[in-house]
């Protein structure tokens, strides 16, 4: 059994409004997606890595690949319009899946820790589709300018990555994704709406999603301790 991969890189960032696209600048001398591909790349449980990225990135991402001696990316494929095409692009182009783990990752979560990612693996070998989540720690308002409602916040977790799913399961739950015209927000909800249950395993508050400025001044003073 191989397990594999896939690291989509072809979001913009408008949110950070930065000339590179957040996952390509720099913190510490070194892109945001090298930090990311170096925990794969040390992973005794990852065999490949495949970027799914917009073409205009193919040279810098060849650049930090040698750079950074990342060996374990095999391929560097283009991206699609929406995060979920960008993943499917990357199932594709594995020539022979069946019987193998996919690990989807965000380019932009550059501090999970190994031991989630083991766990996460570990998870898929045992128990099939797996997410990695935290349990929510907050009060949860339902509600617009004024309190309508609380939730119960006992069952509620906030969706992360990895996620980890047998390579058919997720292969036919994008296609079937593809045929209906649905866009999930990540692999998942993709995998669920076909009735594949989905183990969730622990996630942590330190893999966090850099998404606006804030985040990544906060990448910058964690990872100065990391």
């Amino acid at each position: 059994m191989k397990v594999i991969a896939i690291i989509p890189s072809g979001g913009l960032g408008m949110r950070v409004n930065t000339p590179l696209p957040k996952q390509y600048l720099k913190s510490k001398g070194k892109e945001i997606i090298a930090h990311t591909l170096d925990i794969f790349q040390k992973s005794d449980f990852i065999d490949e890595i495949i970027i799914a990225a917009q073409k205009d990135f193919f040279y810098l991402l060849e650049e930090i690949k040698l750079k950074y001696s990342i060996s374990k990316v095999i391929n560097i494929i283009e991206g699609g319009q929406e995060r979920q095409n960008s993943v499917f692009n990357a199932l594709k182009c594995i020539s022979s899946g069946n019987g193998n783990l996919v690990v989807v990752h965000d380019a932009v979560r550059p501090l999970l820790p190994q031991y989630i990612l083991n766990n996460a693996i570990e998870s898929a070998k045992k128990y099939g589709s797996t997410v990695v989540a935290v349990k929510t720690q907050d009060t949860l308002i339902n509600g617009n300018e004024f309190v309508q409602s609380y939730i119960d916040r006992n069952e509620i977790y906030f969706a992360q990555t990895p996620q980890v799913f047998p390579y058919e399961i997720l292969f036919e739950a994008m296609n079937k994704a593809e045929n209906d015209k649905f866009i999930g927000t990540d692999e998942s909800i993709i995998v669920h709406r076909l009735g594949y249950k989905v183990r969730i395993v622990e996630g942590s508050s330190i893999n966090f999603k850099i998404t606006t400025i804030d985040d990544i001044k906060l990448f910058n003073i964690l990872s100065e301790h990391n």
